[in-house]
């Protein structure tokens, strides 16, 4: 995994422990999964995209749990090079 990557990946594990406690576990494992799937990815236009993927979804369940994504999820946006 790239060094952008693993940045985002401990990013999005600092957003998970802003979720209730009882959902912690779940989108713990989902999210080292989903790195995991995508460890060997070498394109970097792939890798962006996969990286604003996960911005998007932090995003949404953020949200989802009543939590500000913008404030909570700025770092991640930033790595990710979203700028939506």
């Amino acid at each position: 995994m790239s060094n952008a990557g693993l940045r985002a990946y401990r990013e999005v594990l600092r957003l998970v422990r802003r979720l209730p406690v009882e959902t912690r576990p779940y989108y713990a494992k989902y999210a080292r999964e989903n790195f995991v799937n995508y460890r060997e990815l070498s394109a970097d236009d792939d890798l962006a995209a996969l990286l604003r993927r996960a911005h998007t979804h932090s995003a949404w369940v953020l949200s989802k749990y009543s939590i500000d994504a913008g404030e909570a999820a700025a770092r991640l946006k930033e790595l990710c090079g979203c700028h939506t």
